[in-house]
């Protein structure tokens, strides 16, 4: 049963009905949460095992091949093998909290597919005899419930950070907390869109409302913003600084070990599950069957087979995070940031105020064509504004640089060392660094040497002159 349709002039809102929701049995919601639970956990193993297997695809590798058919079992080889190594605990951290970091880290990641429709919120399907939702359960703010679970785990990571008592755990610490904070805001604006298309943050009215286009075509630019500040919150390559082994050993990880450890990769993987799961059911029309199935097959969006879609979506996602790890090489933290700050916030902040104007205009009864006329104005006079904007900026920079100029002609030659003190430092303004003596390259120091070389001299000299150098 999928939710009615309120009416209100021309715009078309889906209605919240969440009554299908608390009434099941204890014994159905203790099987449903096992459920979650166990959909969990098998997608992590073999997100695992598809990760390798993927990355080696790509680099014309082998991959993992010994442990059970074609390598399947690998993941769970792993697993127990961190359960078997040593636990180390170290002397000089806060044990309690060094302790408590890997579980505040992990539970939270397990909480937010409560809420995840797995198929329509009807009694659609039978357990044991008994009608009930392919949803464990959903709340009026179902939305805010996950943000909020994903900000308690990235306690775990700022805390394990600062109580392992050493100096790359706590930078890694604070880059995952700068992160968090950065990506969170633009991923938050990103929902808003959403919001205000469905009229609603529950999740399943929300994947009720895309009954005919998903939001990935309605809200391209919020998709998109998504897109990346997933990617960013996961901590995911290319955006894996808090935990990037090239210059923090392994980030806010690097003491912990055994089980501890096993923790930390655990919550990293299930909150990659996790937002890719947020990501089908926000855009990509959750448990819905793609557009040439349902067309032509009524029965595609029906009994378990919403299941089936939903986790190929999911799949697909998770493919994406795999694909992205073994082609994009890690951003700089400088440039991470920036795009968070520079790009996403206003980028999400326009849109956002776009998105509200297109609805505002369609709730005041305007027709369709009158609102593109008033978009397209729009951006031509924010993209105006913009030109302007730009050549007042560039004058002035060439300004700059003329008074650079004549400030460095007026002060002459100045001789400069960059190695003044025995630090390399930065020239001044005004300031050039000295010409490097470069030699030529050797072929070119051949074919000169076979008669005469650039100084006239013979090739027996060139010769000499370059046995010397060697």
């Amino acid at each position: 049963m999928s939710p009615s349709v309120l009416a209100t002039g021309t715009t078309v809102l889906a209605e919240e009905d969440l009554s299908m929701f608390g009434t099941d049995p204890w014994w159905l919601i203790g099987l449903k949460a096992v459920f979650c639970f166990a959909f969990l956990m098998l997608t992590v193993l073999i997100s695992i095992v598809m990760e390798r297997k993927v990355v080696a695809w790509m680099q014309l590798r082998v991959g993992p091949n010994r442990h059970g058919p074609w390598g399947m079992l690998q993941s769970l080889a792993d697993g127990v093998k961190l359960m078997l190594k040593e636990d180390v605990n170290v002397k000089a951290a806060d044990k309690a909290v060094y302790i408590l970091a890997p579980i505040i880290g992990a539970i939270p990641a397990f909480m937010a597919i409560a809420v995840i429709p797995f198929g329509p919120p009807g009694n659609e399907v039978s357990v044991f005899g008994t009608r009930t939702a392919m949803q464990l359960t959903d709340l009026p703010v179902a939305i805010l419930y996950i943000l909020a679970t994903a900000s308690i785990a990235a306690y775990g990571t700022v805390l394990a950070g600062w109580s392992s008592g050493s100096t790359y755990p706590l930078l890694g610490g604070v880059r995952a907390t700068a992160q968090v904070i950065s990506y969170e805001v633009a991923m938050g604006l990103s929902f808003a869109a959403v919001f205000l298309y469905s009229g609603s943050m529950s999740t399943s009215t929300i994947v009720g409302a895309q009954a005919d286009t998903w939001f990935a075509l309605l809200l391209p630019v919020s998709f998109l913003i998504y897109m990346v500040a997933m990617v960013g919150e996961a901590h995911r390559a290319p955006f894996d600084m808090p935990e990037s082994e090239g210059d923090l050993v392994g980030g806010f990880n690097t003491e912990y070990s055994s089980i501890k450890f096993a923790f930390f990769m655990l919550a990293e993987y299930v909150h990659m599950v996790t937002v890719s799961a947020l990501a089908v059911t926000l855009f990509l029309g959750g448990w819905r069957a793609p557009a040439p199935i349902s067309t032509y097959w009524e029965g595609a969006n029906h009994g378990w087979w919403p299941l089936l879609w939903f986790v190929v979506k999911v799949n697909l996602l998770l493919f994406l995070f795999v694909w992205l790890r073994g082609t994009l090489p890690r951003v700089r933290y400088d440039q991470f940031m920036r795009l968070g700050w520079k790009v996403l916030i206003p980028v999400s902040l326009a849109w956002l105020m776009l998105v509200a104007t297109v609805r505002a205009l369609r709730n005041e009864g305007y027709a369709f064509g009158d609102i593109v006329l008033w978009v397209a104005g729009a951006a031509l006079a924010l993209l105006l504004l913009s030109f302007v904007y730009d050549a007042v900026r560039a004058r002035g920079e060439r300004a700059g640089e003329k008074e650079r100029e004549e400030a460095g002609k007026a002060a002459g030659d100045e001789t400069f060392d960059p190695m003044a003190g025995g630090y390399p430092v930065p020239p001044l303004p005004g300031q050039t660094l000295p010409p490097v003596p470069r030699r030529r390259p050797r072929r070119e120091r051949e074919t000169a040497g076979v008669g005469a070389g650039a100084d006239g001299e013979s090739s027996e000299t060139g010769k000499a002159r370059e046995a010397d150098d060697a």
